[in-house]
């Protein structure tokens, strides 16, 4: 979850619409514009949010003005808890609460070079504060105790998923298995407790994840998929929920043609801004928005 700063291109003029280039193949437009032969579910939420934002980010490959304390925050949770289930695989005693923090400050220390950009009564120490709050929940609970055979931890698949697209491309935070399904997990970090929305709402990346891990299934067996979500809250006494999905294939059908929509969308240049209270307040490329000239 955490990356390092990715080398800024030189825009170049956009070439011919799709439209104007019989001929070419998802794959090859993808290259041709991000310089990457796949999409991800991570693009398509950025193109959602803003069109503009997926230009200078992926297209042009600018440098974020900053980046937010809650993506440094939540990668830096994400490999404290891989580091637990690793040691889970690996039958190894389960780190300790100060090594697990050790994991997050290391995390922390090799995001990106932008500045962090803290909430209002955040800093360093408090967010670590609250880091150690939360993987002492995490520890104590049901989840930390794996009573199932892990498959993959943080795995990386790809695949021709949408037809008229390049591959997917997911990287999933734990697979495990046990004699009823295949468990698709995925760790999220929150202000508050999920409900019902919330479910929905992170559905559609799951959902794809779970057509990658089709051949995983069928190699055990054509065993059914589940996907869930364990959220860690970040309040003052951190609470750790599960959230399941049985995924049906109305819900997969729509995810697909509504990735299918965006890519087409993406492919055809489509790049405008698309302002919002509530995105723009916390939008990385702020500078290179108020620049841009169309």
């Amino acid at each position: 979850m955490i990356g390092t700063a990715r080398q800024a291109r030189p825009i170049q003029p956009l070439p011919l619409p799709i439209a104007e280039a019989p001929g070419r193949n998802p794959t090859d437009i993808a290259l041709q514009l991000t310089g990457r032969d796949y999409i991800s579910h991570a693009q398509i939420s950025t193109y959602q949010r803003c069109p503009l934002q997926f230009f200078f980010r992926y297209v042009a490959g600018l440098e974020p003005d900053f980046v937010s304390s809650s993506l440094v925050f939540g990668g830096a949770i994400h490999a404290a808890i891989e580091s637990h289930m690793q040691s889970a695989l690996e039958g190894a005693e389960p780190p300790s609460l100060d090594e697990l923090v050790d994991v997050y400050e290391r995390a922390v220390k090799s995001e990106s070079d932008a500045p962090i950009r803290f909430g209002k009564g955040e800093t360093a120490d408090s967010l670590r504060d609250l880091a150690a709050r939360m993987l002492t929940a995490f520890r104590a609970s049901e989840v930390s105790k794996l009573d199932t055979r892990i498959v993959a931890i943080e795995e990386t698949l790809r695949g021709p998923v949408v037809d008229g697209c390049p591959d997917v491309l997911g990287r999933v935070d734990l697979i495990t298995l046990d004699d009823d399904r295949l468990l698709i997990t995925d760790f999220k970090t929150s202000r508050s407790s999920w409900n019902a929305e919330n479910v929905r709402q992170a559905a559609p990346q799951q959902l794809l994840y779970t057509e990658l891990v089709q051949p995983l299934a069928e190699a055990f067996g054509d065993r059914p998929i589940r996907v869930e979500w364990i959220v860690l809250t970040k309040t003052k006494q951190p609470k750790v929920e599960r959230h399941e999905l049985t995924p049906d294939a109305a819900q997969v059908k729509w995810t697909k043609q509504m990735v299918r929509r965006v890519w087409q969308a993406i492919a055809d240049r489509h790049f405008y801004p698309s302002p919002s209270a509530m995105n723009c307040s916390t939008c990385p490329y702020q500078t290179a928005c108020r620049e841009w000239d169309g």
